[in-house]
């Protein structure tokens, strides 16, 4: 990435966290950067980033990588789930993998392997995760990815995270949108409009895979970790999720 892309979402989420509303905008470039402050983002954002793999549920075009110890021979690198949520495995054959959590399906194969094989030591990795993803971060009680399996709206992502704490500023949403031209775009939104019936029917917006929300606090400062939300945006802004 280079270093004009990487200021400018810098300087997007700089405005957005200093209280700034830009609707919409794709933000000028600029060659300027400033030193940034970290509170323990590697804690808050490294569960997330566990919880995301552990609980992902496997889907069609996803790809992941079996590894059966001592088996070199039956360990696929790479393998790509097929439209109807299945995989192929030279020993087993056909197997319907959709649904599953990789320890689901590495206990599963486990078993399926231990008809041919003595005590299989098997583990599976999510390589790539095509279904649309959000980020959610900040004051609710699930912080972390949520996976759109179908159309999402800001209530829906804020639902699906378990909703708001009561030390949330409702008044106070962010949008982080990464815009087509490598641009980070911002809105905010007024979350307590809408609960209240107030809002117009596009105020409640219709998420894109790669947004993240910000939930900010009533009773703390607004959330400063600017490089890490930097970081878990572009994470989420790829159309392939990639460890």
């Amino acid at each position: 990435m280079s270093d004009k892309v990487s200021s400018v979402r810098t300087i997007g989420l700089l405005l957005c966290l200093l209280g700034i509303s830009i609707p919409a905008v794709a933000l000028a470039q600029s060659s300027q950067t400033q030193p940034l402050t970290l509170n323990e983002p590697s804690e808050y954002f490294g569960k997330i980033y566990r919880d995301f793999y552990a609980s992902y549920r496997l889907g069609p075009t996803d790809e992941i990588a079996i590894r059966v110890v001592g088996e070199p021979d039956y360990s696929l690198e790479r393998v790509k789930v097929s439209p109807v949520g299945k995989i192929y495995h030279p020993l087993i054959g056909d197997m319907e993998v959709a649904g599953f959590t990789t320890d689901q399906l590495a206990r599963k194969l486990t078993a399926d392997f231990g008809e041919y094989l003595i005590n299989p030591k098997i583990s599976v990795e999510l390589l790539t995760a095509q279904s649309a993803k959000v980020g959610v971060i900040g004051e609710v009680v699930k912080p972390g990815i949520v996976v759109m399996t179908e159309p999402m709206t800001l209530l829906g992502a804020l639902t699906a995270s378990g909703g708001v704490t009561d030390s949330a500023n409702k008044s106070e949403i962010t949008l982080l949108r990464q815009m087509r031209n490598g641009r980070l775009g911002t809105v905010a939104v007024n979350l307590k409009r809408i609960l209240e019936g107030k809002a117009e029917p596009d105020e409640n917006l219709v998420l894109r895979d790669g947004d993240t929300l910000i939930v900010h606090s009533n009773t703390r400062k607004k959330i400063t970790n600017i490089a890490a939300i930097a970081g878990f945006t572009q994470f989420l802004a790829f159309v392939t999720l990639r460890r």
